[in-house]
């Protein structure tokens, strides 16, 4: 993680940045719950509210009210997040690939991306139940 953070290709957006918008990217519809959000990412709930506040003063992501839940707000990416997210991913993949698909084989690979699958499959799973 160290290596992947010191080598993280963007001066335009944070590695905590990128883990919210790759989060809200993978979404149906790109929209997420805030309450969701807080779940996935590696930061703490009052770092993912100040910064989705930051995302969406630079156009990256929009608020929106959960209609239905009053209290509860949907984040959604922009088109220009999007577009930025994308060509950070690119690079970032790259860096990843050199990092780590280096160390493993084909079959190794597949067998990693099927456990973290089922590692996330999990969490939600868990995450649904609290």
């Amino acid at each position: 993680m160290r290596a992947l953070h010191r080598d993280f290709p963007s001066t335009l957006i944070s590695l905590n940045e990128y883990d919210v918008l790759f989060n809200i990217s993978r979404a149906p519809g790109r929209r997420l719950r805030l309450k969701d959000l807080n779940r996935t990412v590696l930061i703490s709930q009052p770092s993912v509210s100040r910064l989705v506040d930051r995302l969406v003063a630079r156009g990256l992501v929009a608020k929106h009210d959960d209609p239905d839940d009053g209290r509860g707000t949907i984040v959604t990416i922009t088109a220009e997040g999007f577009d930025l997210f994308r060509t950070v991913a690119v690079e970032h993949m790259q860096s990843i690939t050199s990092h780590v698909g280096q160390a493993l084989d084909e079959d190794e690979l597949r067998t990693l991306a099927a456990l973290c699958d089922r590692l996330r499959a999990g969490v939600a799973d868990e995450a649904h139940r609290a």
